[in-house]
């Protein structure tokens, strides 16, 4: 498992930015600590259209910890998100590791997701992520570094 002082570029998981945002969401404080130490650390820091769609996802539909948010809300974030991070676009590189991934590795259903950030990270060389969901994205271990403030999604 990495640290946060490693220099090295980190992706960051839904979950990541999500309760990083959310005050009311479970390990909010722990979360944003993290991030904040990556920022004061100036670690470039990644997302996707994949963590975007599913941060929107998320906190537009009712959750234990919060109520919806209003699209004009959302959309907001999504655009404070777009200039904050480094945010890696979907292209055929994406898929062709995807797919090698799917070869390589017994994977499917929802794994895919997770599959789909570890092939978008191969493609613009990040080999870090920040996730709650370690088990997860353990199977991925031989492809990237797992960096956790050590709880489960």
């Amino acid at each position: 498992m990495a640290t946060t002082s490693d220099k090295s570029p980190v992706f960051l998981d839904t979950n990541i930015l999500l309760r990083s945002n959310v005050v009311t969401a479970p390990l909010h404080r722990e979360v944003r600590a993290m991030v904040e130490s990556l920022w004061n650390g100036e670690t470039e820091m990644w997302i996707s259209r994949q963590v975007l769609r599913e941060y929107l996802s998320s906190v537009t539909r009712p959750q234990v910890f919060m109520k919806p948010m209003s699209s004009d809300v959302a959309t907001a974030r999504i655009r404070l998100f777009e200039a904050q991070f480094h945010v890696a676009d979907e292209t055929t590189e994406v898929t062709k590791n995807l797919l090698t991934l799917l070869e390589t590795i017994s994977i499917g259903g929802k794994q895919i997701h997770d599959a789909n950030i570890v092939a978008t990270m191969q493609t613009y060389g990040i080999k870090r992520l920040c996730t709650l969901n370690i088990v997860d994205f353990t199977r991925f271990s031989d492809h990237i570094t797992l960096l956790s403030v050590n709880a489960k999604e």
